[in-house]
């Protein structure tokens, strides 16, 4: 995979380095393919993660927590195996609700320098476990 960092087709994230970011109530770890990006976030309780827009597609699915989400004029609460899509330029964000982090999935496209200069403004965490376990 171009840019990813990785010597496999297969990983795990917890062998992928992590950003943190917002003093520790966000992190996101993220690999790059040629055409597009797939990145892993994970919000603390009661965070927020801030309403946004870019020129990107972007396809979401919350894995675990739960989140008010806005996306574009459209707002409700969301759980685990929910899902969100938001266009070019459509702004998109929520409130982190409950008692357990929201960890979701972003698949961008095309792929975008500009979160790649974005994750480096963020605090570099080792991997959760070394590479190969």
């Amino acid at each position: 995979m171009k840019g990813s960092g990785l010597a496999s087709q297969i990983f795990s994230w917890d062998a992928l380095e992590r950003f943190e970011f917002d003093e520790g109530t966000n992190q996101a770890q993220m690999l790059s393919g040629e055409n597009m990006h797939l990145l892993r976030a994970v919000f603390e309780p009661g965070s927020v993660y801030p309403m946004h827009s870019h020129p990107h597609e972007q396809f979401s699915v919350l894995l675990s927590g739960r989140i008010l989400l806005t996306v574009g004029d459209e707002t409700r609460e969301i759980g685990p195996g929910d899902g969100w899509y938001a266009g070019s330029n459509v702004p998109h964000g929520g409130q982190i609700l409950g008692d357990e982090p929201a960890v979701f999935i972003d698949v961008y496209s095309p792929a975008m320098c500009w979160i790649l200069d974005y994750l480096k403004t963020g605090k570099r965490l080792p991997p959760v476990a070394p590479k190969g376990n």
